[in-house]
């Protein structure tokens, strides 16, 4: 999760390289980040089924290998066509990352989903604290071109090895779910819970792709234009990429203390705190101007951000069972990653319109409030018969 997540999230330290040398807009840049948010998405489907049919060893081994190649064919990108293609492999790749562990968690886990979960998922936070200003170091030392050299060469080689240590569920070592006892309402058994499309004919499974495409909107902006806008209020490089390092970080944090306050007073209202604390963050977002008010908003932004990624699994084990977990989840992503490749493009596209990230994180931060509003009204579907 750390080296698959993380790497695809250093695309803020690398954006400033392939400007500097290429000279491509902001709009035109942030969408290679786009086309790999759609890759995740549509490639969501499939590792999300794989993963309910074969399991996540092969998946994950597949996916690494695809992501690692990917990031040795970024360094020798030399048009803007490249980039865009060579960033829709990576999204490939990391489509074996958060379906496939998230559901192979709901599996192992009836008791303390939530916070496994979140302990499983706060590799991406990790990720995410640790690759940027890696990356940026490695950049310094050597090129951009060479640091994706060495991501793509790690990648490849750790994501296979850890993928060999993976099994789909207990039943494959000859034991039963943690607390499958301890919990009656923990989630629906394998046996009586929603395929896909009985999910999908419920109002439910709808609204929770709008709170899906709601929450990653503003995301997808924070994380690819986070740097460039720290930067253009005069925070220097590395200060900028600390600031991403710091919402990786709190995103691990929130991460685990979300799921766990999860497990015990519920998903749903876990989830609407974790959409008001969004929300509050990016409102705040608008009035920074000095270095300590972007820390304060990275802190608060990732920490809900992180306790949101872990929360998602869990209560949707919660409302539409196990049986088909794993496509249902892949799903979603493609309502996540719709949101997650569209904030980078049209933030990049007031910003060179504008001259400004006003306007664009004002909308994000208005419809994370409009998430948060859905997240109140939602209601339990009905089982199916």
């Amino acid at each position: 999760m750390g080296l698959m997540w993380g790497s695809l999230y250093a695309f803020g330290v690398f954006f400033k390289s392939l400007l500097a040398e290429f000279g491509w807009s902001r709009a035109a840049t942030s969408a290679a980040f786009s086309m790999a948010s759609i890759l995740i998405g549509l490639g969501s489907i499939v590792t999300g089924r794989l993963t309910d049919r074969i399991g996540p060893k092969k998946v994950a081994t597949a996916c690494g290998v695809v992501l690692g190649l990917a990031f040795l064919l970024l360094s020798t990108v030399n048009s803007l066509w490249q980039l865009y293609v060579y960033y829709a492999l990576v999204g490939v790749g990391v489509s074996g990352a958060f379906v496939p562990m998230a559901s192979t968690i709901a599996r192992w886990f009836v008791k303390r989903r939530g916070m496994m979960t979140g302990v499983t998922v706060a590799g991406l936070g990790v990720g995410t604290l640790v690759m940027p200003p890696l990356a940026t170091w490695l950049i310094s030392l050597f090129d951009w071109r060479h640091t994706y050299i060495i991501i793509g060469v790690t990648s490849l080689v750790l994501i296979m090895a850890a993928a060999r240590l993976l099994k789909r569920d207990p039943k494959e070592m000859g034991l039963v779910p943690y607390g499958e006892d301890a919990s009656d309402n923990a989630g629906y058994s394998l046996a009586n819970g929603f395929t896909l499309q009985e999910a999908m004919a419920t109002r439910q499974f709808w609204m929770l792709s709008w709170i899906y495409v709601f929450y990653c909107l503003g995301l997808g902006a924070v994380l690819a234009h986070i740097v460039l806008y720290g930067i253009d209020v005069g925070a220097s490089p590395n200060q900028a990429a600390v600031i991403l390092s710091f919402v990786g970080a709190l995103s691990t944090t929130g991460r685990i203390v979300l799921g766990i306050t999860g497990d015990r007073i519920g998903y749903k209202r876990t989830i609407a705190f974790g959409f008001a604390l969004m929300s509050a963050s990016l409102f705040w977002l608008l009035l920074a101007k000095d270095l300590w008010a972007f820390y304060l908003f990275a802190v608060a932004f990732g920490f809900s951000y992180g306790g949101l990624a872990a929360l998602f699994s869990p209560f949707i084990a919660e409302q539409f069972g196990l049986k088909s977990h794993g496509i249902i989840l892949g799903v979603f992503m493609i309502a996540s990653q719709i949101g997650e490749a569209i904030g980078p493009v049209v933030t990049g596209y007031v910003f060179d319109v504008r001259g400004s990230y006003f306007v664009a994180f004002l909308i994000w931060a208005v419809l994370a409030t409009v998430g948060l509003v859905m997240v109140l009204i939602f209601r339990t579907p009905r089982k199916p018969v």
